[in-house]
Order: C-alpha cells, then sequence, then structure tokens
C-alpha cells in the first residue's frame, strides 16, 4: 500500500514542495506593523510555489516586489488550513482522510 502525504492543503489533496497553492488566509500577529501587514494581506489569493516545510508542517512560499528602493520578497508560513493546491508534482492519490 503506498504511504500517505505527510503534507496536505485545506481539502486534504497532497501538496510537495515545487506544486503550486493559492493563499487562502494567513494568520497575522496582532504586533504586526502596517507595511508587513498590508503586503500578507496583499498575498491572500495569489498563487505560490511551494519552497520547503517546516518542522511544524508549514509550507513555506514567497513573493517577490518591485518597490521604488528595488525588489523586495515576503515569505510565510502556511498551515493546510490557508492553502489550497493549484498544481501538483505528485502522482495522483486519493484525498487524506
Amino acid at each position: 500500500m503506498p504511504e500517505l502525504a505527510s503534507h496536505t492543503d485545506k481539502h486534504g489533496h497532497a501538496v510537495a514542495i515545487g506544486d503550486e497553492v493559492r493563499i487562502l488566509s494567513i494568520r497575522m500577529d496582532p504586533d504586526i506593523d502596517d507595511d508587513e501587514r498590508e503586503m500578507f494581506e496583499f498575498m491572500r489569493g495569489s498563487i505560490c510555489e511551494i519552497e520547503r516545510f517546516d518542522a511544524e508542517g508549514r509550507a513555506w512560499v514567497s513573493m517577490w516586489w518591485s518597490t521604488g528602493e528595488g525588489n523586495a520578497t515576503t515569505s510565510v508560513g502556511l498551515a493546510p488550513n490557508e492553502m489550497e493546491r493549484v498544481t501538483s508534482h505528485l502522482p495522483p492519490q486519493a484525498p487524506v482522510r
């Protein structure tokens, strides 16, 4: 029997490094500064590639920005309920329940 995926999206679909996910929500610290809050809010609805997973199972994605001072990047770790898979590099499998 194949091993079940250890990382999933909101719908229970397996996700892996290189998959593209849509950011549904981002949990933010209430003390975050306004500039950072604005960048995170803008990321909602965006499609980003999973770069890595951390020890807590969050999927890390990044988004590049063009600013008046050059380029900037914002990275965020997403919990399964904060993303949905758009494209996958994994072989097809049934959702994990």
